[in-house]
Formats: structure tokens, C-alpha cells, sequence
């Protein structure tokens, strides 16, 4: 494999082909109107326009991606995470075009994109599932009979859903019908599949996923957890490996259903299992992401591994360089995604210039950034900005950095979630590991976050002027030109 495309944008973009760059592959970027001066298009070795600034027309085109690659004669297509990295149609193409898709086989992602194929394809596996319909319900009577039999509180869940659209908690049997009928609607709107099931609703879960990485030829080994429970709107914010909670029992029951999970779809490369984790420390099968994760970089981290390189050496067909016994968990890590979103305003985005951008230059930080400063951020894509990742050899001193390191981290122009991070990492649930999916709707609100803020300021203020003061005090003393005090003291 010589040269890669990458079909996707922003920090994963500049991710995937900083690996490729060091593994001596060639890196294709391809762009939109809006990231004509986009930082990926700046480093690849080739970059090619294609089309408008709305995703249909430029990064979900998959067929105008795969004649680019066709003529720049490409080996192999990235897809990142998002736009096209879960679209087995996509995928296939890739492959049909004689291509080499470096992700898993369109099989494996069909399977996994639905809620309840998935479920049907691991039910024979022994893996732990959430109580609840095995198919799709659309008769408000059967879906009564199920929440009777299940018990309230349930879920109602899209089946083509993902990051919160199309799901539904109902507590009480009144509002079945209308949370039904609000679910399969958002379902239809954000994934042309009304498909819905329902769920016992696992209260104060802990969302915690497993990382897989197989090859092509059978060998399937898990690179341990993340946490992922600090949300906003079912969608992450920090996560942080290893989790504060699992035993190593526990860790290793989770890994190796997770690897149950992945040899059910015949999958291969770099893939994700998700689990519920109950008050009991019960663990329930999820979904798995065929793809690269957001959070991926702190598995990396405290593995010693490089993801992208081992996703590329996995689809030109090489043989996993490591086995379980090989791998083993060093330190902790923690990720918190800086979003073009103000924290005051319920996370909505904040679209406009990075007047002033400057990352933190700190050791044991890392910042996968996909903006420089000056640029703006487009209304049209996600508004992610950067992932900020810190390391340290334990949960507290990873927290310390972090703090440390969004103190460092200067953006101005737009409203960020670098402060949301602070106010995570100054809680107490948080510092304490005690903590669940519920974290923002139990703790935070905009009038606790104000307070908070302002409670940092008065901080601030007091230190500045201490600070001021005992400066002054030293100007003092080295300002002065008559000794005589010090005779006085003969």
C-alpha cells in the first residue's frame, strides 16, 4: 500500500495521514468548498476539490470519491469516523472498484448498523443482553405488553439509531404511545428507518466500551476499556482509560465478550464494543462501532500502540503483531473534545473565527487539532475543534493535567466546552469515580455552570492579587538605595 485517501476532514483527517506519512505511504486529501484552507488539505501530498459545502454534495458522495482514487491511482480508501466510515454500500464499492477499504467487510458493518440485526447475530454467543424485544414494534398494544412484562422504566430505541436520535425514555404507561409515535418519527427523519424495539431502561448506567483490533485471519484481541459516561445529549465529551470501576475480573469478562462480539460479524481491523454498565456492575451488550472512534487516542496511550497503523497493516493483510498476553494497561489517560459549543447555552454550537488559537505545550499533552488560528469553523459539519488528551501514571494526576492543560489552552472568538472540561474535573463525582451517565442532567445546569465560572473568577482574583502584592513587596526591597538598616542590626 502506497498511497491513501482519506475521505473525511478536520483533526481525524490529519490523524489518519500523519500515521500513513510515517509508515511512508502517500496521503490524498479531498475537500469542500468550506476546507478549501483546511489544515488536512495543507498536509496531504495531493488534495482534491470535490464539491459544495454541504456533506451530500462533497463527503458523502462516495462514488466522486472513488473515481479520485481510481485516478490518482489510490490502494486503499480511510474513511475516519463519520460521513461514510459505517456505509457498507460504501464500502463495497470501495472493493468492487478494486480497491482496498481499510475498515471491516461490508458484512460486518450491515450487521452492526442495526440495533436489532446485531442483536440476533451475537445472541448464540453468550454475550449479557439488556431484557426486551428481539424485533421491530410499531403496535402500541404489543409495546404495552412488553413494557408490562420488562417493567417500567423502558426504552425505546430506534434501530438504525445512534448518538441519541430516535430514542425514548417512557416511566409511566400513559406516555407510551405518544414517546412511540415522537421515536419512530425522529427515527424516520434522521435515518429513513422507523424501526423501533424496546428495552428495560437500565438506570444510572455506566457506558463503558471495549476496543477490538483482528485481523484477516482469525485473531481477535481486545485493548482493554474506556469510560465513556460523562454526556451531553447521548453524545460524548470526556472519556478516559482505564475505567475507574472495573476489577480485573470484570476487564477481562467485558474483553473477552467483546472479542465474542467481533468473531460473530466476521470482523476485522479496528472496531468498538459497547456495554451498559449497571449499579450492580452487570454488564449489558450495547452495539459495536465499525470504525475508528472519536475517543481512540486514549487506548493508545496507555497500550504503546498506534491504531492507524495497525488498521492499515490489518488491511493489507498482515497478521497481528501482538497477542492478549502481550498487552498490558500503563497509566491512565483522559480525552476531553473541544467543541465549537457554548456550555451556557445547552451546548448549542458556536460557529464563527478562531480569533486567537493557541494549544497547550505541555509534556505527556496531546492535541489532535484539525484548525489553525484564524480559520473559521463551518456551520455545515460537526463542530468539534480538537480532542485534548493528557496521560500521567495515575486518575489524579491525569485529572491535575487536564485542568492544567485547558488553563493552557487558549481559544478566543467562539464559545468552547474547554470550560465545561474544568468544571467536570473540579467535581466531586467526577474525582471520585462515582459517577454515571446521568452526570450532566444531575449536576450540571446553566445556572450551576455560571456559578461555577464565577467561583473560578473570584479564584483568579485572589491569586492576582496576592501575586500583585508580593511583587510589590520584592520591588520594594530591591528599589532600595540606603543600607543603613543593615548597620542598625550590628
Amino acid at each position: 500500500m502506497k498511497k491513501i485517501l482519506v475521505a473525511n476532514r478536520g483533526e481525524i483527517a490529519l490523524r489518519v495521514m500523519r500515521t500513513a506519512k510515517k509508515m511512508g505511504i502517500q496521503t490524498v486529501a479531498v475537500y469542500s468548498d468550506a476546507d478549501k484552507q483546511a489544515a488536512h488539505v495543507q498536509f496531504a501530498d495531493e488534495a482534491v476539490h470535490i464539491g459544495a459545502a454541504p456533506s451530500a454534495d462533497s463527503y458523502l458522495d462516495g462514488q466522486k470519491i472513488i473515481d479520485v482514487a481510481l485516478r490518482l491511482g489510490v490502494d486503499g480508501i480511510h474513511p475516519g469516523y463519520g460521513f461514510l466510515s459505517e456505509n457498507a454500500s460504501f464500502s463495497e464499492a470501495v472493493r468492487k472498484a478494486g480497491l482496498i477499504f481499510i475498515g471491516p467487510k461490508p458484512h460486518a458493518i450491515t450487521v452492526m448498523g442495526s440495533k436489532l440485526a446485531a442483536k440476533d447475530a451475537v445472541k448464540n454467543f453468550d454475550i449479557p443482553m439488556v431484557p426486551g424485544t428481539e424485533h421491530a414494534v410499531d403496535d402500541i398494544q404489543e409495546a404495552i405488553q412488553v413494557a408490562k412484562e420488562i417493567g417500567f422504566p423502558i426504552l425505546i430505541k430506534a434501530s438504525a439509531g445512534g448518538g441519541g436520535k430516535g430514542m425514548r425514555a417512557v416511566y409511566h404507561e400513559e406516555e407510551l404511545e405518544e414517546q412511540m409515535d415522537l421515536a419512530i418519527s425522529e427515527a424516520i427523519s434522521a435515518f429513513g428507518d422507523g424501526s423501533v424495539f424496546i428495552e428495560r431502561y437500565v438506570t444510572k448506567p455506566r457506558h463503558i466500551e471495549i476496543q477490538v483490533l483482528a485481523d484477516q485471519h482469525g485473531n481477535v484481541v481486545h485493548l482493554f476499556e474506556r469510560e465513556c459516561s460523562i454526556q451531553r445529549r447521548h453524545q460524548k465529551v470526556v472519556e478516559e482509560a482505564p475505567s475507574a470501576v472495573l476489577t480485573d475480573s470484570l476487564r477481562h469478562e467485558m474483553g473477552q465478550a467483546a472479542i465474542r462480539v467481533a468473531k460473530a460479524c466476521d470482523y476485522e481491523g479496528a472496531g468498538t464494543v459497547e456495554f451498559l454498565l449497571d449499579e450492580q456492575n452487570r454488564f449489558y451488550f450495547l452495539e459495536m462501532n465499525t470504525r475508528l472512534q472519536v475517543e481512540h487516542p486514549v487506548t493508545e496511550i496507555i497500550c504503546g500502540l498506534d491504531l492507524v497503523e495497525e488498521q492499515i497493516k490489518v488491511a493489507r493483510g498482515e497478521v497481528l503483531s501482538m497477542k492478549q498476553e502481550d498487552l498490558k494497561i500503563t497509566g491512565h489517560s483522559i480525552e476531553l473534545r473541544v467543541y465549537a459549543e457554548d456550555p451556557l447555552n445547552n451546548f448549542l454550537p458556536s460557529i464563527g473565527t478562531l480569533e486567537t488559537y493557541i494549544e497547550p505545550q505541555i509534556e505527556h499533552v496531546r492535541v489532535d487539532s484539525g484548525y489553525k488560528q484564524g480559520q473559521e469553523i463551518p456551520i455545515y459539519y460537526d463542530p468539534m475543534i480538537a480532542k485534548l488528551i493528557v496521560y500521567a501514571e495515575n486518575r489524579p494526576a491525569a485529572i491535575a493535567l487536564l485542568k492544567q492543560a485547558i488553563d493552557a489552552y487558549k481559544i478566543e472568538g467562539i464559545a468552547t466546552t474547554l470550560s465545561f472540561g474544568s468544571f467536570v474535573a473540579d467535581h466531586e463525582a467526577f474525582t471520585s469515580g462515582n459517577f454515571d451517565t446521568g452526570f450532566v442532567p444531575q449536576y450540571y445546569s446553566n445556572e450551576k455552570f455560571a456559578a461555577y465560572l464565577r467561583k473560578d473568577e473570584e479564584i483568579g482574583a485572589h491569586f492576582a492579587l496576592w501575586a500583585y502584592l508580593e511583587s510589590n513587596k520584592q520591588l520594594k526591597i530591591a528599589k532600595r538605595t540606603d543600607d543603613s538598616w543593615l548597620s542598625s542590626r550590628k
